[in-house]
């Protein structure tokens, strides 16, 4: 790390420009938090977060008369947002805020200097800052020293920090899983101290830290330390409840372990950057098991029909932290899929099985196919070539099947509108029951022609009391 961390700081040209502006105008101006951590760890950044004496009202006439447009969202905590020469920037009066230490917003107030609203940050990391556009580098609390450490500090006592705003205790969480660093030894005591003031944080604020963290470099390393300091039996449970369930296959130290290899080989297939739905369906997978523990009678621990209770237990508590609902939809049926590929190397699948998992699945398929090749976590190399064979073959059958029929659409071959012009009834309940029966034959037996098709509506019709018209 050390050969990655220096003081001479590569300044974005829009930013030097913008600094320009304030300073024209008699305020100072800084590029501060992530901006600067991620510039001197030579990673690139999106975001550009300022800091200045200017109050809202002359920061906002400041980006109205030299920007293109302005957004005044944020301006109750002294934020006001613009595009400045094509460039999304965010610029907040420095601040001096008290918090009631009950609710999470502060009671707003403006400082009147660069070092007391660097103090009141999260982190050291992300209390540094660089005036513009002169460059003089800002750095109170040793965050350089701290990112040479790798280390996650609290410019003041972690307790008072998290008093402030306990959701700076999950951010502790992902920014260990981002940059892989470590949180200093106080701020995880604090963190296991004060787990409980995570209560007072919206479901949705919660959500966001914990998708930000499941989208990093190592979501598992935050993983370990929500569970490992009690913060996530306040928001996600069903993660700890994990350590309890000791594997089927004996091949791992507990289900919890296994979950978090499962997260890991995940990582390991995607394709284009995160996916965090497929990450959050590999963490929630076996969310089933401390429910459904049981012993066969030959003793062996036994988990049936987990993937449908862990299903309904993810779609329950994706909606509590306020999910949107195709997400919740998703990653619950992707749970609830995730097995049905065990039968498959014991030569039980038709071509019907497969129509079925393919159609079940729908756009859903790509995902699934990842999330269960990462299930497959078994010491036992042998074991591990056959399913990963098993799987090559399934998804060569399915390609083939596919060239055949348009597996992605499986419809049947007459649709409801046909079905109510052959058998002459009205848009209904029976309309729907014939076309789901056509659909089951489709699945069954693969397209039919247009002749059997009719006959075998005809057929139900007529087992179902519907008088089938006369066609001769």
């Amino acid at each position: 790390m050390s050969d990655r961390i220096g003081t001479r700081i590569t300044v974005p040209p829009v930013a030097d420009a913008l600094g320009e502006v304030f300073t024209r105008a008699g305020h100072e101006l800084h590029l501060v938090g992530g901006p600067v951590r991620d510039a001197i760890l030579r990673r690139g950044s999106q975001d550009l977060d300022f800091a200045t004496s200017a109050h809202p009202d002359q920061t906002l006439a400041l980006l109205e008369e030299h920007g293109t447009t302005t957004w005044t969202t944020g301006r109750a905590f002294g934020t006001i947002g613009a595009m400045f020469r094509g460039e999304r920037v965010e610029v907040t009066t420095f601040r001096a805020d008290s918090y009631d230490r009950v609710g999470r917003n502060p009671q707003v107030a403006y400082g009147d200097n660069l070092t007391d609203d660097l103090r009141r940050r999260d982190f050291t990391v992300n209390a540094m800052a660089v005036s513009l556009p002169d460059h003089e580098f800002s750095d109170p609390f040793d965050g350089i020293g701290d990112l040479a450490r790798q280390v996650i500090r609290t410019p003041g006592t972690p307790q008072d920090s998290f008093a402030d705003d306990p959701l700076r205790m999950l951010r502790a969480a992902r920014f260990a899983a981002q940059l892989g660093f470590e949180v200093d030894g106080p701020v995880r005591t604090a963190m296991a101290d004060m787990a409980a003031d995570l209560d007072r944080i919206t479901a949705e604020r919660v959500r966001d830290e914990f998708v930000k963290l499941m989208g990093a470099a190592d979501p598992v390393r935050g993983l370990r330390l929500l569970v490992d300091t009690g913060l996530a039996d306040r928001f996600l449970p069903e993660l700890p409840a994990l350590r309890m369930a000791i594997d089927e296959h004996a091949q791992h130290k507990d289900v919890y372990e296994h979950t978090l290899t499962v997260v890991r080989n995940a990582i390991g297939l995607e394709e284009d950057g995160p996916d965090v739905t497929l990450r959050i369906a590999a963490l929630l997978h076996d969310i089933g098991k401390p429910d459904t523990k049981g012993h066969g009678p030959d003793g062996r621990v036994t988990f049936h029909h987990h993937e449908l209770v862990g299903a309904r237990m993810a779609r329950k508590r994706l909606r509590a932290l306020r999910f949107p609902k195709d997400d919740i939809t998703e990653i619950s049926e992707l749970i609830a899929l995730h097995l049905r590929f065990y039968g498959y190397g014991r030569g039980e699948w038709t071509d019907s099985a497969v129509r079925r998992y393919v159609t079940d699945a729908g756009a859903y398929l790509p995902r699934l196919h990842k999330l269960v090749r990462s299930d497959c976590t078994t010491r036992n190399r042998r074991k591990a070539a056959r399913l990963a064979a098993d799987y090559d073959a399934l998804e060569e059958r399915i390609a083939r099947i596919a060239a055949d029929e348009d597996l992605a659409r499986v419809r049947p071959d007459i649709d409801g509108n046909e079905i109510m012009r052959l058998l002459d009834i009205p848009p209904g309940r029976m309309v729907g029951e014939a076309w789901r029966h056509l659909k089951e034959l489709r699945l069954e037996r693969g397209p039919l022609t247009r002749e059997e098709a009719e006959a075998e509506l005809f057929t139900w019709a007529r087992e179902h009391d519907i008088a089938v018209p006369d066609r001769s």
